[in-house]
């Protein structure tokens, strides 16, 4: 893995990690829906995490992060089409796609590392 590949996966990490961060308190995903600041900040983690996996893509091309492409895609949504974001969407993801990721992300630093 290359130096800039090593910084993508903990540019992908850390953004996870601030969006499980700014979510931990929130009692449901109806608390989540009513709450701008935390969608924003949720929202805008997201897109780091599609922006890092996009560059991660260029210079490590064999690293097969889980949904690559859905995650640029989903980045390019937040981004080009901020006002049709399902905030459902972005809970699924919080929920059931991010914790995947991050494991997979934190398996393949701890490889480099060893």
């Amino acid at each position: 893995m290359t130096q800039h590949g090593r910084k993508y996966l903990f540019d992908i990490l850390r953004a996870i990690e601030l969006a499980e961060e700014f979510v931990r308190d929130l009692p449901s995903f109806a608390a989540y829906q009513v709450d701008a600041k935390t969608r924003s900040a949720v929202e805008r983690q997201l897109g780091i995490v599609g922006e890092a996996v996009n560059h991660l893509r260029r210079v490590w091309p064999e690293a097969e992060l889980p949904n690559t492409k859905q995650m640029v895609d989903f980045r390019n949504r937040l981004i080009h089409s901020y006002d049709n974001i399902d905030d459902a969407v972005v809970w699924t993801i919080l929920k059931k796609h991010l914790p995947i990721l991050k494991a997979d992300v934190q398996r393949r630093l701890a490889s480099e590392e060893e």
